[in-house]
């Protein structure tokens, strides 16, 4: 009985106390609810977050709420991530003994309150991730005790405020990923007692690190990444025993690599990647003993890549592509046993791979490749030699990048775990090994350009792969029947090599299939209309083989080719009529509304890394051009070099998205239908060496954005029309006595000489020439050419980090060009026709002082050599 009595006491006494203690914090309570009340959730919940929020609970047990244990005030406030969307709510000054807040992860908008000075306590603030805007808080320089200020990932805009350096206790200060600019104020060198301190990816600083940073003698992690700092790296920063994370890629810092940062005994992660550094790698490097990452890729860095970068005893990754380095890899990298990514790509390097890299010593020896190396990428170098067969015998490598190289000798045997293999342009010769199949997670196969021969194995039904890249080889054979319906395949190139026999019928079964490319083979048969079933196939290429026969459609199919953009059956011996059906169907051809420039595989969910880029040779204005990348707006049928006959559909004026058409080398009849004057995107038109007859449209003439058009070799007859496009059209007429007007000399309703024959010869046999069919004609460059600048330009358009070109030309023979153009913009494009090819040299642009802004004629010739002198005058 005493015992439930003393327990009835203190029970009473508890009561008593927290009711005492609740009258005490009652207006942290209303603060709270007042809190509540204001917040609006994106999107509305039928059961917000915060529904246990009642006076019901005591609010010590709310959820995000912590009380003081000994004191009953709110000391801390987590409303992260409830996808809250308000201004930040003033009511928390209410809370004045908080030390912690915690609003990040939410759509918090406007700017900080101006209120919230009073929270002297605050220990803690993070913001990060809101909407937040305007100037950084300047209120928070009140706040003395803050040890944690993170402001990251909003829109706050200006400079840095220099009162930021003046807290006593801070140890994290986070302002990336806004809109900062102007310069890192030195008075963050006074935060003394700072551990971490994020400033990138921002808008541009102005200077570079200040020299002050080495007053920051407990910084742990420095990440001023993408703030377009600029001068050198301060030697100041050689101070930072305790640094271990320095992140300063992508900027535009410049000058040698100081040797103070090899003073970094603690440094784990250095990335200074994508800047202007220049000079050789320090030998003070080789005291980075507990260096994990090293990452100086995209600077100007020459020189060898010293033997202690494979001693660096911790490295597992390591990436200095795109330098120019020079010299051989250090042997010490096969010995490296943490290593894990190693890509030394497009630099200048040299000879063999290392012994211990390449597992023999002399003979052939099983000492494996670093045990742990997941990434070897080696490509765009100068290396050569022989790869031994078994190179990834026993090895976890699972991307592996050889191209770019004059490797050569049989090809080496990727190990089971590789998902990307490529090896293209090198010298490897022989057979595919068949032990290639082995390889079942293989996603990527690029094997282009090399000398490979025999046939494509069989057992590449064994793949699970998204593409398939032979193309330029010597193989043989028939393509085996392998592509089942399970197949995953998105891009199949096969072009230029010697295969022979029908198409398989099993490529009907590639419903994923986007790039088909088997031009420039052996092929025979007909036209494989199960193709029509495809639903993403984009291009389809069989130029350049023994097809033949009428093109019909499948009469199960009544939408064939719905996504076909590049459409390309030239040099085969198709006949009959043109494939009306094919035309009248192609949706994203008739598609205008389709003009973002974009690249096939952009949005590819399932893109690997590195990426693929499709790529196509066309012929486009008269020019043999490879995209080596394909914008999804680039659209264009050939169906030159066959033996088509009848008459041009007049359906074909519904393509309105069409940018190319050529029919030429046919024996076409009749009259050009008049609905060519819908094509308002056409910039290239090729109806030369038929047997079409009657006047020329008018509306061909009008047609603005057509800048090449080749007539010629026909029986038109009657006046040419006459617009301020086709002036500038000299010889796209020429084989049409029947023709008059300008710009032959044969006027209208004057009994005038005949015009001079064609310079090209005429129709024959249609590889009587070795298979160059392709005639260089001077065939003027119309007024529209280059005006449709974000098309046009596209085609030859510069990636901008990389530096490399998107097309380039292939030209077979000695020609003069007659270019007239009448604006700058033209002048550009023939700047950046003359760029395509980096090798070509004694490139002269000139400009003459008393240029006629109505006509410039550039005139240039290109050898069969890769260099000429090109003039502008």
């Amino acid at each position: 009985m005493r015992l439930l009595v003393l327990l009835f006491l203190l029970l009473h006494l508890h009561i008593h106390l927290s009711s005492a203690a609740a009258a005490g914090h009652l207006p942290e309570l209303r603060g709270l609810l007042s809190i509540k009340s204001s917040l609006v959730f994106d999107p509305v919940s039928e059961q917000p977050p915060l529904g246990w929020w009642n006076s019901s609970v005591s609010h010590c047990l709310w959820s995000g709420v912590t009380c003081s244990p000994r004191t009953g005030h709110v000391t801390a406030l987590d409303l992260s991530g409830l996808n809250i969307s308000c201004p930040v709510p003033p009511q928390i000054s209410s809370l004045t003994a908080l030390s912690y807040l915690n609003l990040s992860d939410n759509f918090f908008n406007e700017s900080f309150p101006a209120q919230l000075a009073v929270l002297k306590n605050l220990q803690v603030l993070d913001l990060y991730n809101n909407n937040m805007s305007g100037p950084l808080p300047f209120i928070v320089t009140q706040m003395s005790a803050l040890r944690h200020l993170h402001l990251g990932g909003n829109f706050f805009n200006g400079s840095i405020p220099p009162e930021y350096g003046q807290w006593e206790f801070l140890e994290y200060l986070g302002v990336q990923g806004n809109e900062l600019s102007g310069a890192i104020p030195p008075e963050i060198g006074n935060l003394t007692k700072l551990k971490e301190l994020y400033v990138g990816y921002n808008n541009i600083y102005e200077g570079g690190l200040p020299l002050q940073i080495g007053n920051l003698l407990e910084l742990v992690r420095l990440d001023a990444a993408s703030c377009g700092l600029s001068g050198e790296i301060p030697i100041e920063i050689g101070k930072l025993q305790k640094l271990d994370t320095l992140f300063l890629h992508m900027n535009s810092l410049s000058g040698p690599l100081t040797r103070e940062l090899g003073q970094l005994s603690s440094l784990k992660s250095m990335d200074l990647s994508e800047n202007m550094l220049s000079g050789e790698i320090p030998e003070s490097f080789s005291q980075l003993k507990n260096l994990t990452l090293l990452c100086m890729f995209r600077n100007k860095l020459h020189g060898s890549i010293p033997d202690f970068i494979g001693d660096l005893p911790q490295l597992e990754v390591l990436q200095l592509w795109e330098n120019n380095f020079t010299g051989s890899i250090p042997v010490g990298l096969g010995e490296n046993g943490k290593l894990q990514f190693l890509d030394l790509s497009s630099n200048k390097l040299t000879g063999t791979l290392p012994p211990d890299l390449c597992m023999f010593r002399g003979v052939i020896n099983e000492i494996p490749l670093p045990p742990r190396l997941k990434v070897l990428s080696l490509s765009n170098n100068q290396f050569s030699g022989q790869l031994p067969i078994v190179f990834f015998r026993n090895s976890n490598v699972e991307l592996v990048d050889l191209a770019n190289n004059n490797f050569d000798g049989p090809l080496p045997i990727p190990s089971p775990n590789v998902w990307f293999y490529s090896a293209a342009n090198n010298k490897f010769s022989g057979d595919i090994p068949h032990q290639l199949c082995n390889a079942t997670l293989l996603r990527v196969v690029i094997l282009s350009n090399n000398s490979l021969n025999g046939s494509i194995p069989h057992c590449f039904i064994n793949l699970s792969a998204s593409v398939l890249d032979l193309r330029a080889n010597k193989l043989v054979g028939h393509i085996p029947d392998i592509f089942f319906s399970w197949n995953n395949l998105r891009t199949i190139q096969l072009s230029q090599n010697q295969l022979e026999g029908t198409l398989p019928r099993s490529l009907a079964n590639c419903k994923n299939l986007e790039v088909l490319d088997l031009s420039d083979n052996e092929l025979e048969g007909r036209f494989p209309n199960r193709l029509g079933t495809l639903p993403n196939l984009q291009v389809l290429n069989l130029r350049s083989n023994k097809l033949r026969g009428l093109i019909n459609s499948s009469r199960k199919n009544n939408h064939p080719f719905p996504k076909l953009h590049i459409f390309d059956l030239s040099d085969n011996s198709f006949c009959g009529h043109l494939p009306a059906k094919y035309i009248a169907n192609f949706i994203a051809i008739k598609d205008e509304s389709r003009s973002s420039l974009q690249y096939m595989g952009a949005n590819d969910t399932h893109a690997t890394w590195p990426p693929y880029q499709d790529s196509v040779t066309v012929v486009m204005k008269g020019f043999a051009i490879k995209l080596v990348r394909i914008l999804t707006v680039f659209t264009t049928i050939d169906f030159s070099r066959n033996f088509f006959g009848g008459d041009i559909p007049e359906l074909i004026g519904d393509l309105k998205a069409l940018k190319g058409l050529n029919f030429s080398h046919n024996n076409l009849t009749g009259k050009i239908p008049s609905s060519v004057g819908n094509l308002t995107n056409l910039e290239w038109l090729d109806l030369s060496s038929n047997k079409l007859n009657g006047e020329i449209p008018r509306g061909l003439a009008d047609l603005s954005w057509l800048c090449w058009l080749n007539l010629s070799d026909n029986q038109f007859v009657g006046p040419i029309p006459q617009s301020t496009q086709f002036d500038t059209f000299d010889h796209s007429f020429d084989g049409n006595p029947g023709l008059c007007g300008h710009p032959l000399p044969k006027a209208c309703g004057v009994d005038n000489p005949q015009s001079p024959p064609p310079t090209s010869p005429e129709d024959g046999e249609k590889k009587a020439q070795g298979g160059n069919w392709i005639k260089w004609k001077a065939v003027a460059m119309g007024y529209g050419c280059g005006i449709s600048f974000g098309i046009s330009a596209g085609y030859v358009m510069l990636e901008t980090r990389r530096s490399k070109w998107l097309a380039a030309l292939f030209i077979s023979q000695n020609f003069e060009l007659r270019l007239l153009f009448r604006n700058s913009m033209n002048l550009l494009l023939v700047n950046l026709a003359l760029s395509l090819n980096e090798n070509w040299s004694n490139i002269v642009l000139q400009q003459s002082r008393a240029m006629d802004p109505s006509s410039v004629t550039a005139s240039f010739c290109l050898a069969s050599v890769p260099a000429f002198t090109c003039t502008i005058i």
